[in-house]
């Protein structure tokens, strides 16, 4: 049993330190992704990008979590993080302050996350930057993904969930 109903229980502070409900983000599909800006697999920003740009007037959000627990690939801070995300990739999704996805302070999302997914192959801890978690309109989860799986590999699953 878990002891969170879906993805409109949690909060997250933006790049901008502002605390947001995830709450507003529940009637949408949701690709949730930890990233970081000195990873082999950064440039799946432009992927991901481009999928939000295609499918957010049907109703996608992408969320971006900095995490800096992988070889220490995000080292930025709030404003050095969405500057390069803006810069190098025109990210124009919501990116959320760095936050711990593994471990004793992992964010409680992610916590909730990773439990949701649990008995899958992919279950259990985050094993590098850019996993990604399908959330279905009522919050709840429906797919983890692998860090190397490429965004436009998500668009399927992603159309089906924004059909139903």
């Amino acid at each position: 049993m878990t002891t969170t109903a879906h993805l409109g229980d949690f909060r997250a502070i933006d790049l901008t330190g502002t605390d947001q409900p995830l709450e507003q983000y529940v009637g949408k599909v949701v690709l949730v992704v930890n990233t970081a800006s000195k990873c082999g697999l950064t440039p799946q920003f432009e992927g991901l990008e481009s999928l939000y740009q295609d499918l957010r007037e049907e109703g996608l959000e992408i969320l971006g979590f900095p995490c800096n627990q992988f070889a220490g690939q995000e080292p930025g801070d709030a404003e050095q993080i969405g500057d390069f995300c803006q810069r190098n990739y025109g990210v124009s999704f919501p990116m959320f302050d760095k936050i711990d996805v593994n471990g004793p302070h992992a964010h409680p999302l992610y916590r909730w996350l990773k439990k949701e997914t649990r008995g899958v192959l992919t279950g259990g801890p985050i094993k590098w930057n850019f996993t990604k978690f399908l959330v279905a309109r009522d919050g709840s989860v429906v797919r983890r993904y692998a860090p190397t799986t490429e965004p436009a590999a998500i668009a399927e699953d992603i159309r089906a969930e924004l059909a139903r």
